[in-house]
Parts: C-alpha cells; structure tokens; sequence
C-alpha cells in the first residue's frame, strides 16, 4: 500500500465534499430510524426483518446461510447469532443444503415467521416510504437506484451480483402471482 503525500491526495472539492458529508450522514441515520419503526412496531430489528424478508422470495422459503449472510448485510457469525433468536421465536428453522451435504446449511422460513413478516411489512413499508420515497420523485428514484448500485458495486461486487439475482427473482415472482402484496421481497 501506498501513502499518498497531501500534494498528491486527490482531495475533494466542495461540491463533493458536501456529496461525501451528506452521504455519510444518511448512512447513519437512515439504518437507526428504520431499525427504531421495527423495534417499536415488530419487536424485530432490521437485520432480523431483512433475514426474514430474504427468505420469503425463493418458492421453498430457504436461503443458504452463506448468501443469506450477503443479501442481509451481515457477517456469517452476525447471521449465525440472528438465525438463532429467529429459531427461538419459532420464525426459522436451519436445515441441510438441498444437496444433502451438512456442511451446506440453510435458514429456512417457517409459517410462523412468514406471519410475522406478513405482520410487520405495512408499517416498514409506510416508513420506507416517509423516509426516501416521498421525498423524491420518480426519475430521483430511479437516479438513486443507479447511483446506490455504482456506489455498492465498487464497495462489494459480490453483494451487488447477489442483491441483482434477488430483485430479478422478487420481480419474476411479483410476475407469476407468487407473491403477498405486503411483502415485497427485500423491503
């Protein structure tokens, strides 16, 4: 790695700067306040609403922990940990991988849970929408979705790979008629 002397660091200009400052700052309160709506209104945190939000897109409600742990944002372990609250309220149930290896784990969604998810979708959704989407209007939406997908594609390209397969999957699921109108995939 290379230390860039301050004459050779390429430093932003104001325009980006107040981007940068900006960006940051919707990093960090935007998570908070949607993980409060969740807390107060389900009992679940974000992490926990987004596992379970995962595993309502495939037909058979089950995720490989591996790629779950990618479309949820979280480490193996931070899975791992979650899984097991999830498994506790009776919302998930780990079984082995669809090839019979044990080695190949997956969460899988129970009935309970999926009730759940059901049940705490509406407001999420309600607050997803006061906190970004009224607030913009259809081209901001669609400039936000091509900007957020640059900015996680040079972040983590395998995320982006993985988060592009399941929104192709909501969408070809929304299609057929396979899904709940209140549970829109990853929302």
């Amino acid at each position: 790695m290379t230390i860039d002397t301050p004459a050779e660091t390429p430093w932003l200009d104001g325009e980006e700067r107040a981007a940068w400052m900006t960006l940051i700052t919707m990093l960090m309160t935007l998570p908070a306040a949607i993980d409060a709506q969740l807390k107060r209104d389900s009992g679940l945190n974000f992490f926990e609403y987004s596992i379970l939000s995962h595993l309502s897109m495939p037909l058979n409600h089950a995720v490989q922990m591996s790629n779950l742990a990618h479309l949820a944002g979280g480490s193996l372990s931070r899975l791992s940990h979650a899984v097991s609250r999830l498994e506790r309220q009776g919302f998930v149930e780990r079984r082995a991988g669809s090839d019979g290896e044990s080695r190949c784990v997956q969460a899988s969604l129970t009935t309970k849970g999926y009730d759940a998810l059901v049940a705490a979708a509406p407001a999420h959704v309600r607050e997803a929408r006061r906190l970004v989407f009224d607030n913009l209007t259809t081209a901001q939406v669609r400039q936000l979705h091509k900007i957020a997908h640059e900015i996680a594609g040079a972040a983590s390209p395998d995320s982006v790979k993985r988060i592009d397969a399941a929104i192709e999957e909501a969408d070809r699921a929304e299609r057929e008629g396979r899904t709940d109108p209140c549970v829109p995939g990853a929302c």
